[in-house]
């Protein structure tokens, strides 16, 4: 294996660039609001379990740790997200230096990362795929360092990666099949015969051990989850996955990660990592036949960004190019800027929505919990200490329980993920029920309650179809019989 010295690292101008990063992020992360999915990390941090029905512990755990540390605002909650932003940026300006690339690639690929439309989003908001970005791009600088030095010490830091990994989305399993069944193919077959992968192994094995027996120990829950998931949107996310392929970095970066493809399939002082170019086209092909999320596949983008930076860049120097593309990358990171972060006013989020459909999300919830207070209210006095709210998905309940004990609300229910293991209410809870959400009449909590009648409408009042625009509250006389009973019945894992 080669053992030249590798560039120097680009410390000040990728430091510069970092900076830049959490300025900005830290700027715009509490202009909007929560998003539905970070109520529900709030919620799930507060009940702190090895696993909940949907996901691993690690990111419900980063929220708590957050909040509690920085405040329970939109910007205390992020700041672990932006920490976690700006070292993906240092992983990938080091995958790009691990390729061979001086300043300039390293600086390339530290800007494409900050400013790629996949990035800004899943940096703003807290999420497990802000962790898992952070994951993969490490996978493979890690890989990349074991192919090119042979060094077997390597796939201990590896096993760490994945076994934490693990404890924040499983999704880390398909990365780890491709790089393996891509090595296979094109070598070097060397790696995989060290003895340090037999300690690797067992110590992926046991960080992820709590995880994994959880969820044996509830049945795998989490595959419920993923086939409702693949059943509901598979069709949509295959028709869409290409497509979304050539947006989630830049357009104007498509021909740099294609060049990063390329240079690792061809050029012969790389053929070493060659199994990083195999790895993406096999996890698309996984991705299309499971009918996976397109922004599966998106680190793997920003890798090959970093292997196209250098021969980009020597494209760009010929004749008056670098100007044009300038130009272009510009106007690019404006556009990646506005669908990413919450730059636009609420009222104009409808074409951003179009292809975020997160930054909506993050809109309206404290007004939402006044509608369900109003809802509330019309219970009689003597009556709400046995009443319930019961709302139809987590972000409903979320909202509720962050914001409704400031308006007199008392403790949401639902049977959505979860929060179905943390109910049922009391089965003393024998009153009213405020029932919120899309309940169909087949519903079986439609079947449960008893004198149901819708008594509001939600309205962000912004004109902005987001998710609860339009959601029904009713509220019903009472029940057919005790929570506990019917309550297994009201769970669902997906929405």
């Amino acid at each position: 294996m080669s053992e030249e010295r590798l560039p120097s690292f680009a410390l000040r101008p990728v430091g510069a660039v970092v900076l830049a990063q959490v300025a900005v992020l830290a700027a715009f992360s509490g202009r909007y609001g929560f998003f539905r999915d970070e109520l529900y990390f709030l919620a799930a941090g507060k009940h702190p379990a090895w696993g909940y029905v949907d996901q691993p512990p690690l990111t419900p755990l980063l929220a708590r740790a957050s909040s509690a540390l920085f405040g329970e605002t939109p910007t205390g909650l992020r700041i672990v997200a932006i920490l976690m932003a700006a070292a993906t940026v240092v992983v990938v300006s080091l995958v790009a230096r691990e390729l061979g690339g001086g300043r300039g690639p390293q600086v390339l690929s530290a800007a494409a990362t900050a400013l790629s439309g996949f990035g800004l989003v899943v940096s703003h908001l807290l999420s497990t795929s802000t962790f898992d970005l952070l994951v993969w791009v490490t996978l493979g600088l890690l890989t990349l360092r074991l192919l090119r030095t042979g060094d077997g010490r390597w796939w201990l830091p590896i096993g760490a990666v994945i076994g934490i990994g693990l404890a924040n989305k499983w999704l880390v399993l398909l990365l780890v099949a491709a790089l393996g069944l891509a090595l296979l193919v094109t070598g070097p077959r060397s790696v995989l015969t060290s003895l340090w992968l037999l300690v690797a192994v067992p110590l992926a094995a046991v960080l992820a051990a709590p995880v994994l027996m959880w969820q044996a120990s509830e049945n795998f829950p989490m595959l419920s989850v993923a086939s409702g998931i693949a059943a509901s949107d598979g069709t949509e996310n295959r028709i869409m996955f290409v497509p979304l392929q050539l947006v989630y970095v830049a357009p104007v970066l498509v021909p740099v990660w294609i060049a990063g493809l390329v240079r690792l399939w061809r050029e012969p002082a790389l053929r070493w990592a060659r199994a990083l170019a195999l790895t993406y086209p096999i996890v698309c092909v996984a991705l299309l036949l499971l009918g996976g999320k397109p922004y599966y596949a998106a680190p793997l983008l920003l890798l090959l960004t970093a292997a196209g930076a250098e021969p980009s860049l020597r494209w760009l120097d010929r004749g008056r190019r670098r100007v044009g593309w300038t130009i272009a990358a510009v106007v690019g990171a404006g556009i990646s800027l506005v669908i990413g972060l919450p730059i636009l006013p609420p009222s104009a989020l409808a074409p951003v929505t179009a292809v975020n459909n997160d930054a909506g999300e993050q809109v309206g919830w404290p007004k939402f919990v006044q509608t369900v207070a109003g809802v509330w209210q019309q219970i009689p006095p003597g009556q709400r200490a046995t009443a319930v709210i019961l709302t139809g998905n987590y972000g409903q309940a979320g909202a509720v329980e962050l914001y409704g004990p400031g308006i007199g609300l008392p403790k949401p229910y639902s049977g959505h993920m979860s929060y179905a293991d943390w109910g049922p209410p009391p089965d003393s809870l024998t009153g009213p029920v405020v029932l919120v959400g899309r309940f169909e009449n087949d519903d079986p909590a439609r079947r449960f309650l008893v004198g149901c009648h819708d008594v509001a409408v939600h309205d962000n009042g912004l004109g902005l179809d987001n998710d609860e625009q339009g959601t029904k509250i009713a509220l019903c006389a009472g029940t057919s019989g005790h929570w506990s009973r019917f309550w297994p019945q009201l769970r669902r894992y997906y929405s």
